[in-house]
C-alpha cells in the first residue's frame, strides 16, 4: 500500500481527496505534484522553512503521502545544503495467499521529499502490518508517525529524541484509537536524510541497508543500518523473557520438539520456516516472530515494545545507494545479495522490479505462499567531501561514516548490540507446508508445481487498470474483493498502430479493456469480406456475438 489516496491519485493530482475531513483543492495539489513548477515550489518551500510552521508542514504532508512513480522512471530530489541529489524509486507487491486470494497488502510505505518545510530533510518509511487489522494499522502508523515527528518541538535540533518520542506517541495513539490493535500492529523502519546525515529508526524486522565502496577495486559491500529485532538476537531474547514471554517454535508448542531445549540458532539458515515466537505465560497467543512493533497491545505485556533503535550515519562519496525494505525481501535474500542486485542497474526502478521478482520467486520456491513485498531504493549522486557549514549540536560527535547506535535517555528498552553485529537472516530450507504439498502431489502421481504468480504491477499500472475497469459498465457492480482478483489477473499492455489484437477464428484466451486509443473492426461474414471500419475508443474489445467473428486492429497506440 502506498499513498493514502492510492485509489484516486493518478498522475499529477489527487481528485476528491481529503484529510481529517478537510477537502484538498485541485489547485493546491497541482502545485505539489507538478514537475514543471519545481523551481517555483522550491522557492515557496524555502520561504516556509524560514517560518518553521510545523502545522504548515503537516498540511503539506497530508497532500503528498507517498507519490506515484512517474511514467518516465524514478524521481530525483536535490539536497541544497550539501549540493547532491537523491534518485529514488519504489515498488510494493501484494502477497499471494492461496487460502485468501483477496487478502489486502498489509505493507505500506511513505516518501516525503521534502519532509515538512525544510528542503534539506527527506523522509522514507516502510511499514509491515500484521494480524487481522494489519493493513489498517500500517496505514494509521504511516500517517500519524510522520505527523508526530513534525509536531515535535525538538525535531529541528534533535531528530533522535524527536523520533524516539514520535514512535512512542504513535503507539499510544494506536492503542487509544477505535482500531483494534490487541492482536494486530505493524513494524516500522524509517530513514530521515538531513543534509549528509542519515538517521535510521527501526522497530521490528524490516531492514535498511547502505552500499559502501571498499578497496582499490571499489567492491560494493552491504552495511546494515538496522539489526532485525527478533528472538534470534540474544539481547532481545533475554529482554522479552524478563518481561514474562515464553519463546517457542510452533513445533515446540505442538509438542513435536522439546519445549525446554531451544531448537534455533542465531540466524534462520536452518529453521525450516518455523522461527521462535513469543507467547504469553499461560496461553497459545500472540505468537509474534518479532520483539518490537507498534500496536500489538497484548504482545506489549510480554515485552514487545515500540521503542525504536536509532542509528546515525554520515554519507560519503563511497556510498552509492541505500535500500529500505520489508522482511518479504530479506526472508530469502541477504543484505549483500540485495546490494549486489541493485548495483547491476542504473535506474533504481529497474532494481526494484528485479528484487521484488526474485523475492517472489524464492517465496514460491520454499513456501506455498508469498509475503507482501515492499522495497524503496535511493541512489546518492553528486556527493563530495567539501565541508558544508551547519549548526553544531550535541549530536555532531556521532556523525561518522560508521553506524552509531544512539541511546535515548530514559529509554525503557536500551539497545545492547554493537555495530559488529550483522543480519545473518537468510532462510534456505523448505517449509513444512511446502514439503507436505510436494509429498501429497507425489502420492497423486504428479509433481508439485508452484501456482503461477499474478502479473506484478506498479501502483501506477494498477491504478491505471482500475480506472479503466471502473469506467466500464461490465465491471461497475463488482465487489472490492472481486476487483482485487481481477486486478491480479490483468496486466497493462501497449499496442502499436497496425498490430492485430484479436484475430478472427483465433483461440479465445483473454479479453482486453482499452484505456485509451482507437481501434477498427474488420469482419468476414458468409464468405464475403466486409470492412466494418468503425472507429472505437476506450471500449471492451471482446463485445461481439459468436456468429459475427471479427478482427480488431489498432489505429493508434492503445493502453
Amino acid at each position: 500500500m502506498g499513498c493514502i489516496y492510492s485509489r484516486v491519485c493518478i498522475g499529477e493530482t489527487c481528485k476528491g481527496s481529503s484529510i481529517n475531513g478537510d477537502p484538498i483543492s485541485r489547485n493546491e495539489l497541482q502545485h505539489v505534484f507538478s514537475p514543471s513548477s519545481s523551481g517555483e515550489i522550491r522557492d515557496q518551500l524555502n520561504q516556509l522553512s524560514l517560518t518553521r510552521d510545523s502545522e504548515a508542514g503537516i498540511r503539506r504532508l497530508a497532500r503528498v503521502s507517498s507519490q506515484f512513480l512517474p511514467p518516465d522512471g524514478s524521481r530525483i530530489v536535490r539536497i541544497p545544503s550539501s549540493n547532491y541529489e537523491l534518485r529514488y524509486s519504489y515498488l510494493s507487491q501484494r502477497g499471494y495467499y492461496p487460502d485468501a486470494l483477496d487478502k489486502a497488502n498489509q505493507d505500506s510505505f511513505c516518501i516525503h521529499t521534502p519532509f515538512g518545510n525544510d528542503v534539506n530533510d527527506q523522509f522514507f518509511g516502510v511499514f509491515d502490518g500484521h494480524g487481522e487489522f494489519g493493513a489498517e494499522c500500517s496505514q494509521f502508523v504511516k500517517r500519524r508517525l510522520c505527523e508526530n515527528l513534525l509536531r515535535n518541538s525538538k525535531f529541528s535540533v534533535d531528530p533522535v529524541e524527536a523520533c524516539h518520542s514520535a514512535f512512542l506517541a504513535t503507539n499510544s495513539q494506536l492503542h487509544g484509537d477505535i482500531l483494534d490493535d490487541s492482536m494486530s500492529g505493524t513494524t516500522a523502519i524509517t530513514i530521515l536524510v538531513r543534509g549528509k546525515t542519515v538517521y535510521v529508526a527501526n522497530c521490528g524486522d524490516s531492514r535498511a541497508v547502505i552500499a559502501e565502496k571498499k578497496g582499490k577495486d571499489g567492491d560494493v559491500v552491504a552495511v546494515d543500518l538496522s539489526i532485525d529485532q527478533t528472538p534470534y538476537r540474544v539481547d532481545e531474547l533475554e529482554r522479552v523473557k524478563l518481561c514474562g514471554a515464553r519463546v517457542l517454535t510452533l513445533d515446540q508448542i505442538e509438542g513435536l520438539k522439546n519445549p525446554d531445549v531451544p531448537c534455533w540458532g542465531t540466524d534462520e539458515e536452518a529453521d525450516d520456516g518455523d522461527p521462535p515466537r513469543l507467547w504469553i505465560p499461560n496461553g497459545m497467543y500472540p505468537g509474534t516472530a518479532f520483539t518490537r512493533s507498534i500496536g500489538d497491545s497484548i504482545a506489549e505485556t510480554i515485552g514487545v515494545v515500540a521503542n525504536p533503535e536509532i542509528v546515525s550515519f554520515e554519507l560519503t562519496p563511497n556510498h552509492p545507494f541505500f535500500v529500505i525494505a520489508s522482511d518479504g525481501v530479506f526472508e530469502f535474500l541477504s543484505s549483500q545479495t540485495v546490494v549486489d542486485m541493485v548495483a547491476k542497474f542504473k535506474d533504481p526502478r529497474d532494481a526494484c522490479a528485479a528484487i521484488v521478482a526474485e523475492s517472489y520467486r524464492l517465496w514460491l520456491q520454499y513456501e506455498t505462499r508469498t509475503d507482501d513485498i515492499t522495497v524503496i531504493i535511493v541512489h546518492i549522486n553528486g556527493l563530495n567531501e567539501t565541508p558544508v557549514a551547519h549548526s553544531t549540536s550535541s549530536r555532531d560527535v556521532l556523525r561518522t561514516s560508521v553506524p552509531q547506535v544512539i541511546e535515548v535517555t530514559g529509554s525503557e528498552s536500551p539497545s545492547t548490540f554493537g555495530w559488529t553485529a550483522r543480519n545473518n537472516r537468510v532462510r534456505q530450507e523448505l517449509s513444512r507446508a511446502r514439503i507436505r504439498a510436494i509429498e501429497n502431489s507425489l502420492e497423486n502421481g504428479q509433481g508439485w508445481v508452484p501456482p503461477s504468480s499474478a502479473h506484478r504491477k506498479t501502483w501506477e499500472e494498477e491504478a491505471h487498470i482500475e480506472k479503466a475497469l471502473n469506467d466500464h459498465f461490465l465491471f461497475r457492480k463488482l465487489t472490492e474483493s472481486q476487483c482485487h482478483v481481477l486486478l491480479d489477473c490483468m496486466q497493462r499492455v501497449e499496442i502499436e498502430p497496425g498490430d492485430i489484437i484479436v484475430k478472427q477464428g483465433g483461440e479465445s484466451d483473454c479479453f482486453y479493456v482499452v484505456g485509451s486509443g482507437e481501434f477498427e473492426v474488420l469482419a468476414t461474414q458468409f464468405n464475403i469480406y466486409h470492412n466494418d471500419r468503425k472507429k472505437k475508443t476506450g471500449r471492451y474489445l471482446g463485445f461481439c456475438s459468436a456468429t459475427q467473428p471479427k478482427n480488431y486492429r489498432a489505429l493508434e497506440n492503445l493502453l
